[in-house]
């Protein structure tokens, strides 16, 4: 596999960029790159592996990862603040931190977002594009891109949503070809063309990868699929792993290995920000509910343990609470059982920092990408799965949600890239 260099400019362009996940991304990449912060959290910067001489290296240095310097910050939000002022509202990070990079941070300021009330009401978007209708909306984000590659000279560009979660709609009929899908956006049907759709295909069609980090209906749909593979466009979603679900791509298959039983599973959270209060809604709190219960079915397998996890009672809630903001508590409540049936039981209380986690997620994700589409990679990227709660799969697929498994698929990926074949031992 032929891999271009990763050479220029790489424009990173986050819908959202005012959010509290976005503008810690952009912060602790500009601290990287100054040398005042690790990258903590990232694969692509900080992770190791063995290649066929038997030494590990870093992935960077294995494969071209594009050059933290050489990345340029724009996006889209519905909101007019710098990256700066967005970050202090954010209350994620130390105001000392962010004066560190200030003046870059104030230097990044947002396009207006494509935004649809409907879509989201718990938002009230104030800096938002006059778009008449779903055609002229995607048409405007097509023009953003351009003009924000040109004005800062960028050889590439990937997408990336780090906005809310949109309220949950079903796979209709206007999803399940590209044809289909261009005459519903022909015909301006906005209860099933969502603004993420419309940012997905503006991408795609400006050969940009494009990210999906929230559960959103957006590129899991065959139109999508077809059209990123006709545009030879990687793509990859859904949902950044970042907190409670993380937890159980680690515990669930730590059961299934040892056959131990499960009755169920309660999984709770309290969280505040603008996601908290998006998913308050809900209609948007269906959207996010789906993608966190597929994960442990999968993960069991039911109906191949039907006497181990036939009959899992799986149960997730999230509340909205203010005074937590950004710092997330999550609590797990899973009964098990072992031994001639004798229960047990575990508590986990997780108090994690929400965007601190998802950060370098999302910057993973952009850098796998842009080095997906130098390799020749289009349609979905599969082996990025590990990044994501609810990975895209197509119909007759099941997706991986193991960690260890999925973790497994991305070194097999840098591999075959760069002509190795996996090992015969566990790495």
């Amino acid at each position: 596999m032929e891999i271009k260099e990763a050479n220029g400019k790489l424009g990173v362009l986050v819908v959202g960029i005012g959010g509290a996940v976005a503008t810690t991304m952009i912060t602790g990449t500009l601290a990287a790159r100054k040398g005042l912060a690790k990258p903590i959290g990232s694969i692509a910067e900080m992770a190791k592996m063995r290649v066929k001489s038997g030494e590990e290296k870093l992935i960077k240095d294995i494969v071209p990862i594009a050059n933290l310097n050489d990345i340029v910050f724009g996006g889209w939000d519905i909101f007019p603040e710098n990256a700066y002022n967005a970050a202090l509202c954010a209350e994620v990070l130390k105001e000392k931190d962010l004066n560190a990079v200030k003046d870059e941070l104030e230097a990044i300021v947002p396009m207006p977002a494509a935004f649809d009330h409907t879509w989201a009401k718990r938002l009230n978007g104030t800096y938002v594009k006059d778009s008449a209708n779903r055609a002229e909306m995607i048409e405007q984000i097509r023009q953003d891109i351009r003009n924000f590659k040109a004005a800062n000279n960028c050889d590439r560009v990937t997408v990336l949503w780090s906005a809310s979660t949109e309220i949950y709609i079903p796979l209709s009929d206007e999803h399940m070809s590209l044809a289909a899908l261009e005459k519903a956006i022909a015909e301006n049907k906005t209860d099933v063309i969502s603004p993420s759709m419309c940012y997905a295909y503006a991408s795609i069609a400006e050969g940009c990868p494009f990210v999906m980090g929230a559960p959103n209906l957006c590129l899991d749909t065959p139109a999508m699929w077809e059209f990123s593979k006709k545009m030879q466009v990687p793509i990859a979603g859904k949902d950044f792993k970042s907190g409670q679900t993380l937890m159980k791509t680690v515990l669930a298959p730590m059961f299934k290995t040892r056959m131990l039983g499960v009755n169920g599973w309660f999984s709770t959270n309290i969280l505040g920000n603008r996601d908290g209060a998006v998913l308050d809604d809900p209609d948007n709190f269906k959207t996010k509910e789906v993608s966190k219960l597929s994960v442990i079915e999968n993960i069991f397998e039911p109906e191949k343990n039907p006497d181990l996890y036939g009959d899992v009672y799986h149960k997730v809630r999230i509340n909205y609470y203010p005074p937590r903001k950004d710092n997330k508590e999550a609590w797990d409540n899973i009964d098990i059982f072992g031994w001639m049936g004798y229960p047990m039981e575990i508590k986990v209380n997780f108090l994690c920092r929400d965007s601190i986690l998802a950060a370098p997620i999302a910057l993973d994700l952009v850098l796998f990408c842009d080095l997906a589409q130098r390799a020749g990679m289009y349609g979905t990227q599969y082996w990025l799965s590990f990044f994501l709660k609810s990975p895209m799969h197509e119909f007759n697929e099941e997706p991986v949600h193991d960690l260890f498994q999925q973790w497994r698929m991305v070194k097999q990926t840098i591999r075959e890239m760069i002509g190795e074949k996996e090992p015969n031992y566990l790495d």
